[in-house]
């Protein structure tokens, strides 16, 4: 590899880093845990996450934004197939790609998810689709992530899943304020219907006075979710998933506290108080 190679891999590894510290996401704690090429690995392909997830989520046009998520898929395409990476964020992503033989069906999966919130297929979704949502947007990157982190056994990779899915309920069932005034409802129509409610429109579901127990149900879900994630991670190396303990302790008390606010006002986003942050570290010790 020429000097000006190395430079430019450099740059692209120090450019998905930045990403990651400027999200101001508390895993990053969980991240610097790991070594240095397992760090590195996985900064990008949170960043890779987060450039998807962007497209999506600021304002644009959707052709715009498809093309840019089109854009996307031709750069994983060329990561596997040996063109060059033109954007710094794909460059950082070829050796965590080569390094631990990241899926490139994975990373197809995640944009197949961002491309889901384009079509609208997130107005109160069957819940098969909602299930499926999840796994391209959350299980995806756990399948990416445990990858990172060295845990490449079936168990770690049927973790990854199962987690994933409780971890995407969670936010759904936090972010329902913002998803609405985004014309987002998550919420799947089996539990709409259960409970009487037949409005669509994100706004007047919010505002339904079945909104409560609907959204109990789908917590329940997600329990279901977290025990069997709890299950699984009794099977593995936890010393390897010391970030997933940490994604997996933060999560489950968010959904503790979501249940006993019990969704009385739901464009209100709850959010764990720094002290419990704080306590989370210690499942970074080894």
């Amino acid at each position: 590899m020429s000097a000006a190679a190395i430079i430019d891999a450099e740059a692209a590894a120090a450019r998905a880093e930045a990403v990651v510290r400027g999200a101001g996401s508390s895993f990053f704690w969980g991240m610097r845990v790991l070594p240095p090429a397992r760090r590195r690995a996985i900064y990008a392909v949170y960043a890779f996450c987060r450039a998807v997830d962007d497209i999506v989520d600021e304002p644009g046009e959707p052709a715009e934004q498809r093309a840019r998520l089109d854009a996307w898929r031709a750069e994983i395409d060329g990561l596997y197939d040996g063109r060059p990476p033109a954007d710094p964020i794909a460059l950082a992503l070829l050796p965590a790609i080569r390094r631990y033989d990241l899926p490139r069906a994975e990373f197809e999966a995640v944009i197949d998810g961002m491309e889901m919130d384009l079509d609208a297929r997130n107005l109160a979704p069957a819940m098969a689709e909602l299930r499926l949502y999840c796994r391209r947007v959350a299980g995806a990157v756990g399948l990416l992530s445990v990858r990172c982190f060295g845990a490449d056994e079936p168990v770690a990779a049927e973790l990854a899943v199962v987690l994933g899915e409780a971890l995407q309920l969670t936010n759904i069932l936090r972010d329902l304020g913002e998803d609405a005034a985004d014309g987002r409802l998550y919420l799947p129509a089996e539990l709409l219907e259960r409970h009487g409610v037949a409005a669509r429109a994100p706004e007047a579901v919010l505002d339904h006075p079945a909104l409560p127990a609907v959204c109990r149900d789908l917590a329940a879900v997600a329990r279901e979710r977290y025990a069997e994630a709890r299950a699984l991670m009794a099977r593995c190396d936890r010393r390897r998933l010391r970030p997933v303990v940490l994604m997996m302790a933060s999560y489950e008390p968010l959904l503790d506290r979501l249940e006993a606010a019990g969704w009385r006002e739901p464009r209100r986003r709850i959010a764990l108080p720094a002290w419990r942050k704080l306590l989370l570290l210690r499942h970074l010790i080894p």
